[in-house]
């Protein structure tokens, strides 16, 4: 598949608008699909009397913490043709479908080194059969991998910051700032992982992850659990899908299932990089990501999740490398800030 790319210029509703535009017709392919395919993942279908009024508490949490955003949203929505809610929706797909009741094999495996050279790389494990969502987005200060009309999701920018995310349970979810917003947030105002670690704790968060951060000087991840983030600096941190801080671990909620496959791919992401070759190009961290249990494959459930994409970050460089699908069987496609 070759991936889609939009090119963001002008304010925030003009980014929007021009978003809007260019995806449209996915995008209403995607709300048609059992509404961004929810009602094919979640026990039984979305009560729409019910979502309305969630939706705009979750568009007023938006607005007022993060009023460029939301203005962007206003213009994805009148590019594309959607209802203001729709548009919403897409920024909090995730936090609509909550913790995961289905037995899990994946959700994304990360790690970052920082350095002359910082690298971010990940696999992006997702249900709902994602591939086809994948649209990657420059603003000319950011450079964001996105899914289904999100204005963000991982990236890096102008400044020599990279952002990667891992999901963590915990905590109550409800309306905020989605996580994937907080991200293109931070990488559009922040060059490196302290301004960034702060702006991440400032933000009213929507739902629990982990954040993965880098620059040249340092690298680490922040857990965040409710309104507490924890954030750890380390030459080369790897993460996975269970909480790691010590005064977090009796929160966790991951199911047994998931948490088996996180210390898995922990433990495998671990012992890959320490046989990784110093100065390692970008094709060489996607081929450790493409190796099994980090890649995980599909078994046919749309419920499960399973590797959708796998991503390289050169922030240095403003260069990201994604192989879409299942990185073991997929050609490298390459995006670049300039």
């Amino acid at each position: 598949m070759t991936i889609p790319s939009v090119v963001l210029t002008g304010g925030p509703y003009e980014r929007g608008l021009r978003h809007g535009r260019a995806r449209a017709g996915a995008l209403h392919d995607f709300l048609d699909d059992g509404l961004a395919r929810l009602d094919r993942i979640l026990p039984r279908p979305v009560d729409r009397d019910e979502l309305e009024p969630l939706l705009d508490r979750y568009a007023a949490a938006i607005t007022e913490a993060l009023p460029e955003l939301a203005e962007e949203i206003r213009g994805l929505a009148d590019g594309a043709g959607l209802r203001h809610r729709d548009a919403v929706l897409l920024q909090v797909r995730r936090e609509l479908l909550g913790y995961s009741k289905v037995p899990a094999m994946g959700d994304c495996t990360t790690y970052a080194m920082a350095g002359p050279a910082p690298v971010l790389a990940q696999t992006v494990d997702l249900n709902g059969d994602l591939d086809d969502q994948i649209t990657v987005l420059n603003t000319g200060r950011s450079l964001l991998l996105s899914f289904g009309g999100l204005l963000g999701y991982l990236g890096l920018n102008s400044g020599g910051l990279a952002v990667g995310l891992n999901l963590v349970l915990g905590g109550q979810w409800g309306p905020g700032v989605p996580p994937y917003l907080a991200i293109r947030h931070v990488l559009d105002t922040c060059d490196n992982v302290g301004d960034a670690g702060k702006q991440l704790a400032a933000l009213p968060l929507a739902s629990s992850r982990c954040f993965m951060l880098c620059d040249r000087e340092q690298a680490g991840y922040a857990e965040v659990l409710g309104d507490r983030v924890r954030f750890r600096a380390m030459a080369q941190p790897v993460h996975t899908n269970h909480y790691l801080d010590p005064e977090f671990v009796a929160h966790d909620e991951l199911n047994v299932f998931a948490r088996n496959s996180s210390l898995r791919r922990l433990e495998a992401c671990r012992a890959a990089l320490a046989a990784l070759p110093a100065g390692a190009g970008a094709e060489e961290h996607l081929d450790l990501l493409a190796r099994a249990p980090i890649t995980v494959a599909g078994d046919g459930d749309i419920r499960r999740e399973r590797t959708v994409a796998a991503v390289v970050a050169l922030p240095e460089r403003g260069e990201l490398h994604v192989r879409p699908g299942n990185p073991a069987r997929s050609s490298t496609e390459v995006f670049t800030l300039r």
